[in-house]
């Protein structure tokens, strides 16, 4: 592969369910040592890490079974390097990006960002009046920020999680 021709994003299709997951599981890899690392107690960390690979991958699966028609996926060379899940809300006119990565092989070529302007192009059709995004603060989420804020994102809220033994 050379990676020399332009990217195609487009609509997911059945068959690109497996390649779709096992990027999802590659690209979260760093993500969850880091949180391991970051819980710093081992059995706390093991606990909350347990299958992490398996979870992320069937709740990639999931949503890709249950709703094809808000996933779509970037080829490089006819190669499937990076898919993301979408969401609308209607209700509150919101559309919501959801689990998206790239295969780490690809990364920093921008294939992020133009996978988030495609998902924000998608919702200003659907006739969303706001998008949002959640994602990590860590160190392993700086380059999903980066992307994010490429695209006109801003950090608006926040988050953090606790944790304690019992």
């Amino acid at each position: 592969m050379t990676g020399d021709s332009p990217a195609r994003i487009r609509g997911y299709q059945p068959g690109d369910l497996d390649r779709v997951c096992d990027i999802a599981v590659r690209a979260w890899e760093p993500i969850f040592a880091h949180f391991a690392e970051r819980i710093g107690d081992p059995e706390m960390a093991e606990a909350y890490c347990r299958d992490w690979d398996q979870r992320k991958a069937e709740q990639v699966r999931s949503f890709c079974i249950n709703h094809p028609e808000w996933v779509i996926v970037t080829e490089l060379d006819g190669q499937v390097v990076g898919f993301l899940t979408m969401f609308l809300d209607r209700e509150r006119s919101f559309g919501e990006i959801g689990n998206n990565a790239i295969d780490p092989e690809f990364q920093g070529r921008g294939l992020g960002a133009a996978q988030y302007e495609r998902a924000l192009e998608f919702f200003r059709e659907q006739g969303m009046k706001f998008a949002r995004v959640n994602t990590g603060l860590d160190p392993s989420h700086a380059p999903a920020r980066a992307a994010y804020e490429k695209v006109g994102f801003e950090q608006k809220l926040p988050s953090v999680q606790y944790m304690r033994r019992l």
